[in-house]
């Protein structure tokens, strides 16, 4: 979720960490269009088996149209407030940085907030609202939370929720619960990814996806130019 009014401070990552920021959510001009170039956790989020591919593709190229309702704009409001609270519990702090991992650039990631312990471990917190009671955390937003896991390198990840009766919360405080790494599950997600990728490459250049490993200074030129979706790299 990403609200009006998020903060984030370098001092909560390491330098290291800080140089992989591509933009930031508060200028949401340059964020949208940063995350365009990548595959991002609500991307991954749809992407439930291979049959998902096609249709992950027709919404990063067409782009879903969707500019927020009330419950989304509840969710913005609500967004700070929740934060401060897994702040001032759990010492994440409130993060708007969009991310991208170590070795595959166009892996995308916007953690609602990150915190990093004196031994360079990572740890994310995602919040959500729901008007729904839930059981368990639903799996499309567990997808969503692996592949931020993939980015950042995390370990795990406190899912904070706040269900609302009407945009009014029905508790005093949200609820939460850890979700520890999964690294099988990221395998899979980044497979259907690397498939998504090939497929956007594909539909917007018309030509086959080059081998992997090809070198990009010795790869033909059309294998070279960017995209609108994504931009071919080693």
């Amino acid at each position: 979720m990403r609200g009006v009014g998020d903060r984030f401070s370098l001092e909560s990552v390491t330098p290291d960490l800080a140089a992989r920021i591509v933009a930031d959510s508060r200028d949401r001009v340059a964020w949208m269009r940063a995350r365009s170039r990548g595959i991002t956790a609500t991307d991954v989020a749809a992407l439930t088996s291979d049959r998902a591919i096609a249709r992950a593709a027709d919404a990063k190229l067409a782009g879903s149209g969707f500019s927020g309702n009330a419950y989304t704009d509840h969710g913005r409001r609500r967004e700070p407030a929740i934060a401060a609270w897994v702040a001032a519990t759990h010492g994440i702090q409130p993060s708007s940085a969009l991310f991208h991992a170590v070795v595959e650039k166009r892996h995308l990631a916007t953690p609602d907030g990150i915190v990093q312990d004196a031994g360079g471990r990572v740890t994310l917190a995602e919040i959500k609202t729901t008007n729904k009671t839930w059981r368990s955390i639903p799996r499309t937003y567990l997808r969503q939370v692996w592949w931020q896991q993939h980015v950042l390198g995390a370990e795990r990840t406190l899912v904070v929720w706040e269900e609302h009766d009407g945009f009014v919360p029905v508790a005093d405080e949200p609820r939460c619960a850890w979700v520890d790494r999964d690294d099988r599950e990221i395998r899979t997600l980044v497979g259907l990814a690397t498939e998504l990728i090939d497929e956007l490459y594909r539909r917007t250049t018309h030509r086959a996806v080059p081998p992997r490993g090809t070198s990009l200074s010795t790869a033909p030129r059309h294998a070279r130019e960017p995209y609108r979706a994504l931009a071919l790299s080693d």
